[in-house]
């Protein structure tokens, strides 16, 4: 009885992992559509930023988008060197977002503390 019940266990937990994964794959799906629909604009952008990064390089960076260049500026060189190192994975998730060729180009650089 006890080793059924923990077969139940994992199969329960395995079932809940797969929903998951489930749910996250189709709310940016949904989400990436209904704003590739939308205008371009610096929110947009941001938004984008947002969701291609997560939260701590949103937070550690500032981003704009002019003909096709997105500058990012970040003030500490690891997340220069990161984003750097992942601007193409980064690239096909903002295209994903912005919509293909939005972003044609990532520029990093340092900005001034203040």
């Amino acid at each position: 009885m006890r080793r059924r019940l923990e077969g139940l266990r994992r199969s329960l937990a395995s079932a809940i992992v797969l929903l998951m994964i489930a749910v996250q794959s189709l709310l940016p799906s949904g989400l990436a559509q209904a704003l590739r629909k939308a205008p371009l604009s610096d929110e947009k952008v941001a938004l984008a930023w947002r969701l291609a990064v997560g939260p701590a390089v949103d937070h550690a960076s500032r981003v704009t988008l002019k003909d096709g260049v997105l500058t990012v500026s970040v003030s500490r060189h690891e997340w220069q060197r990161e984003i750097r190192r992942s601007s193409a994975l980064i690239r096909s998730r903002l295209d994903a977002f912005l919509g293909e060729g939005a972003v044609r180009s990532v520029k990093v650089s340092m900005r001034d503390r203040a």
